[in-house]
């Protein structure tokens, strides 16, 4: 049984750290429960903050993950504004970097995140030059998608993953001119290879943006601090009056490195590696969200993976982890995303190079569908794109990791629930 007069600490105050604590205060822990943030905004959830939110439809107080009274009312200890510079795994405390606080804790979360990725090319240090991780930078970036759309702007986007395109399309529709800078072939050509990359590629192109593949940022070209420009390897200049960096983010790791915790590697997403409780290296203290590299049996490697889904389940099984409870954490992957009039959520986990085909069942070219990545017969991931209500099927197929009938599999007219 829990004590009492223990004291669990979450260093972290985004969906993961929030859910965690409010995972110990249901499950009936009466320690004290101490939840930091480096943020000043109380903890919230970033999907908004690409879609909703910047779009003007969402209102700010929406992305919050619980009202500011939830915290005090459930006894919850949150320090906003605060960073953590140390962990002391001996004395077991860790240390506010502000005023060199001490905080011992029994049981520690690490809930620190990620954070986007710097371009390293001259420029970057101009006034018109954006990240999108924060609501900071989605608030400062709402206000920009409209000065644009006004003045008939340029924005140039660095990246056509998921935060790329997202921005696109929030972009378009307050009426700014868009070009995408992107060094693969495709959009999202790791996630999901040249098949469905060029579905979002036709997609955005329909809608005005313009693409650049297999060219690279060299340089943002600016006077007076503004932005006049953008430079690519190909000796190519882009008209722009902003540029926003969306070529991944990185996760939050320096204070697991210093206490000398364990960490994955490049070819496993970084992170930090915990156990499939999400327990790290050292028995008291976890690892959830997008700062943690945890393994699937069901995948058979380690996976990092930076979707809210992750982060929205992944901060309760730490915390039940914590509490001592079997919480084996092996969710399949899940995200979701909305561009222009194309909804879509994917299930599963299928990098390129790891599946021999894709199966389609509808039609890609009304954008109505449901994509399949088949390994031997077997369903690694599927999306489904403007069909719903197909998440749980999709998700069974594929965890029962067994091989399917590949032309059933295609037929609209053959149940999912009949292939599981």
């Amino acid at each position: 049984m829990v004590d009492a007069d223990q004291t669990f600490v979450i260093v972290g105050g985004g969906l993961a750290g929030a859910k965690a604590a409010e995972t110990l205060r249901a499950e009936g822990f009466s320690g004290r429960v101490i939840l930091i943030c480096d943020e000043r905004d109380h903890p919230y959830e970033r999907p908004p903050l690409s879609k909703g939110y910047l779009l003007g439809k969402a209102e700010r107080d929406s992305v919050f993950v619980h009202e500011p009274a939830w915290y005090a009312q459930h006894d919850i200890e949150l320090h906003l504004g605060q960073t953590v510079d140390r962990i002391d795994r001996a004395a077991k405390t860790v240390r506010f970097g502000d005023d060199g606080t001490l905080v011992r804790y029994d049981k520690l979360l690490l809930a620190t995140g990620a954070e986007p990725r710097r371009l390293d090319i001259p420029g970057t240090d101009l006034a018109g030059v954006h990240h999108l991780r924060r609501l900071a930078h989605a608030e400062r970036l709402k206000g920009v998608l409209a000065a644009l759309g006004r003045d008939n702007g340029h924005l140039v986007i660095a990246g056509a993953g998921w935060i790329g395109l997202e921005v696109a399309a929030a972009a378009r529709t307050y009426g700014a001119e868009v070009t995408v800078i992107e060094h693969g072939q495709t959009p999202l050509h790791s996630v999901l290879g040249p098949e469905l990359g060029s579905v979002f590629a036709r997609l955005h192109e329909e809608h005005g943006v313009r693409f650049r593949f297999g060219v690279r940022l060299t340089e943002i070209v600016g006077q007076d601090g503004m932005v006049l420009a953008a430079r690519t390897d190909d000796g190519e200049e882009h008209p722009a009056h902003d540029v926003l960096a969306a070529i991944g983010a990185a996760p939050r790791v320096g204070l697991a490195e210093a206490a000398g915790l364990d960490l994955a590697d490049r070819a496993h997403g970084g992170g930090i590696v915990v156990d499939e409780r999400l327990r790290t290296s050292d028995p008291d203290i976890y690892a959830a969200g997008d700062v943690a590299a945890f393994p699937h049996a069901l995948f058979g490697t380690r996976l990092r993976v930076e979707h809210w889904a992750n982060a929205l389940n992944g901060g309760p099984a730490a915390a039940r982890s914590m509490l001592g409870q079997d919480a084996v954490y092996d969710r399949v992957p899940y995200f979701f995303t909305d561009q222009y009039d194309l909804g879509m959520e994917y299930s599963g986990w299928a990098p390129a190079g790891s599946y021999d085909q894709v199966v389609i069942r509808g039609d890609a070219g009304k954008r109505e569908f449901i994509a399949f990545w088949v390994k031997e017969g077997r369903v690694l991931a599927g999306m489904n794109v403007n069909v719903w209500d197909v998440t749980e099927p999709i998700q069974r197929l594929i965890r029962s990791a067994v091989p399917v009938d590949l032309d059933a599999l295609a037929d609209p007219h053959v149940p999912l629930e009949s292939l599981a």
